[in-house]
């Protein structure tokens, strides 16, 4: 199949870009930057340099390179991790701006079939602590999260409900693995090795997280089957208080501080805070159903110890 990755050269676009060509996959990767492309290319795809903002530009590209489905996994996350800041912006404008014109290029070239990335922490902080698909999101989220949330939606809805096109979500959990937050040299890897990473409270906000090759792996698994919204997560969704310090054992800092509530609100925001305590996890059964995919690190207890130490 000919596919044609927007991201190719971000932190799932390289892990999916190896394992579409070793998968027999026609790859045509998109970047902003022309030092980026070479690293496509020695992957064995084709690569264009192109902004996803020039809609004209962005059409040419995806024209040429005809593919059959294309995947979105286009952010502008900056290298530190910092909710007090609107650090999602530029990614708030990629996901409602930037898809409407990978959309538009998309039919433009006769693909059949998008599949895009989301994120599976948003859903609403009540009831049951793991959610799946159906689950209410949180849209009243405050301030710089609600933005966010809002152009998460935005994307959902442009792509599920793409004209002439076949669209599916990718809705993933927290990235470990090499180039996230969570990775070596990664600014969340930084902050638990300097002890900015507490427990806040009881520490009860429930997390899922995903290493960054079985999230690639379920955009290979979502670019011939599946349809509608997944999450894609790893089987063990885990509290704050419970993962973190495995977490901060395997990379070989020092146990973190424990942090009431009160004091993380006024340090990281209200938005933050909040998150540490009430956040949801998310059920990957309908992943694991629908698209025959299953995660390599099943659970972030060894995923963690496996390929961060």
């Amino acid at each position: 199949m000919r596919v044609f990755v927007a991201g190719a050269s971000g932190a799932i676009g390289r892990p999916l870009v190896r394992q579409l060509v070793a998968a027999g996959h026609e790859v045509t990767g998109m970047t902003r930057r022309e030092e980026r492309a070479e690293e496509i290319r020695a992957a064995g795809a084709e690569a264009v340099v192109c902004d996803v903002f020039d809609a004209a530009a962005l059409e040419a590209a995806v024209v040429a390179a005809r593919p059959q489905a294309v995947v979105h996994a286009l952010t502008a996350l900056p290298p530190k991790f910092n909710p007090r800041s609107d650090y999602l912006a530029p990614t708030n404008r990629v996901r409602t701006e930037g898809t409407r014109n990978l959309l538009a290029a998309a039919r433009a070239a006769g693909a059949r079939r998008v599949v895009a990335e989301s994120v599976a922490f948003f859903y609403r902080p009540e009831g049951d602590w793991v959610k799946d698909e159906e689950a209410p999101t949180n849209d009243q989220a405050p301030g710089n999260f609600g933005a966010a949330v809002e152009a998460i939606l935005d994307l959902e809805r442009q792509v599920l409900q793409a004209e002439g096109l076949e669209g599916v979500v990718l809705r993933s959990g927290w990235f470990y693995g090499p180039g996230t937050y969570f990775g070596p040299g990664g600014s969340s890897w930084e902050d638990v090795q300097k002890r900015r990473y507490p427990v806040v409270g009881a520490g009860t906000g429930t997390f899922s997280f995903i290493h960054i090759e079985d999230a690639a792996s379920a955009f290979l698994a979502a670019i011939e089957r599946g349809s509608g919204a997944y999450n894609v997560v790893d089987d063990e969704p885990a509290p704050l208080h419970e993962w973190l310090p495995v977490y901060a054992e395997a990379i070989a800092a020092k146990r973190p501080r424990r942090v009431p509530a009160w004091l993380a609100r006024l340090v990281a925001g209200k938005a933050m805070a909040d998150a540490a305590l009430n956040m949801r996890g998310a059920s990957n059964a309908k992943a694991k159903r629908e698209l025959g995919w299953t995660p390599a690190h099943p659970s972030w207890r060894q995923g963690f110890r496996d390929s961060l130490a």
